[in-house]
């Protein structure tokens, strides 16, 4: 019995030994040339999304006479068709698509964090309901079930990002439950269940610490997926509605209208969706690598 309480103060001396993993972490992560790279480019989307009341020269919906400007000095990325700056549009259109991106993945990696614990942990016919509803779930294509969850919701932004913190979760659920059962298999998991620890204290003490890599690795993957489905929901004007300024709204709207005579309307959206989706692609790439102990060696 003392060998298990031993093996159990071990434990929970080595979980608190970890807290400094995530600054350890990220430091790697930033060491690494794409990692760095990635984190400025980021770093200054979210500057700019903060700062863009301040910022943006111009009000983003304030209509004007000077109609389809090209980029210049007075407008940086030109004007559309009712003379608004695309550069103050762009702007604050950052603050929809990130605000949606990380909202919409924080729920969803919340939740499928959870559902996984729980179906791992819990293990026979509830792990069996929740994989079969799992499965269901996963036979739809993410943003075919984010336009049909919308469509029975209600078109916004916020109806938007619970469709795609949805969609995120049994994603997020079946890695989880995956890594649970692998931390159930350890000497510790017993120790603790032999000395009478409770199930819940168990789950949320022994084994969650030891699944929050994976879990980081996912939030890291999921960002860029979750911004690529907004846009593509404002883009079927599912999401964000006009006047309001959105990358996916402005490439449906004006950008694809008006594409030939002013292609400056289509080519800064869309390149702010590319770099931004690239930029958490490639940071949540090296944040894995970081992580998983099977690629820290290469």
């Amino acid at each position: 019995m003392s060998s298990l309480a031993d093996s159990v103060t071990i434990t929970t001396s080595n979980v608190r030994g970890q807290r400094h993993w995530l600054l350890d972490a990220s430091i790697r992560v930033v060491k690494k040339p794409v990692g760095l790279v990635s984190a400025l480019v980021i770093g200054v989307l979210v500057a700019a999304a903060l700062s863009a009341p301040y910022v943006a020269p111009f009000d983003p919906i304030a209509i004007s006479i000077e109609t389809f400007q090209a980029p210049n000095t007075t407008y940086f990325f030109g004007t559309d068709d009712l003379g608004r700056d695309m550069f103050s549009r762009i702007l604050h259109g950052s603050r929809i698509s990130l605000y949606v991106g990380f909202l919409a993945v924080c729920l969803g990696s919340l939740g499928g964090a959870l559902v996984g614990l729980i179906s791992g942990f819990a293990g026979g016919w509830i792990d069996m309901v929740i994989q079969r509803i799992v499965d269901a779930v996963l036979a739809f294509p993410g943003i075919v079930l984010a336009m049909s969850l919308v469509a029975v919701l209600g078109t916004s932004t916020t109806n938007a990002l619970l469709a795609i913190a949805i969609v995120i979760i049994p994603f997020q659920s079946r890695v989880v439950r995956g890594a649970v059962l692998s931390v159930k298999q350890n000497v510790y998991i017993e120790a603790a269940q032999t000395i009478g620890a409770t199930p819940q204290r168990i789950m949320f003490r022994h084994v969650l610490p030891n699944v929050v890599a994976p879990i980081l690795i996912l939030i890291s993957a999921s960002l860029g997926n979750a911004i690529l489905i907004e846009a593509g929901l404002s883009f079927l004007g599912l999401s964000t509605q006009p006047p309001e300024p959105s990358w996916g709204l402005m490439l449906s709207g004006t950008g694809r209208r008006y594409m030939e005579e002013a292609p400056w309307l289509a080519i800064f959206p869309g390149l702010a969706i590319a770099i931004t989706v690239l930029a958490f692609n490639l940071l949540g790439d090296v944040i894995r690598d970081v992580l998983d102990p099977r690629l820290r060696g290469t």
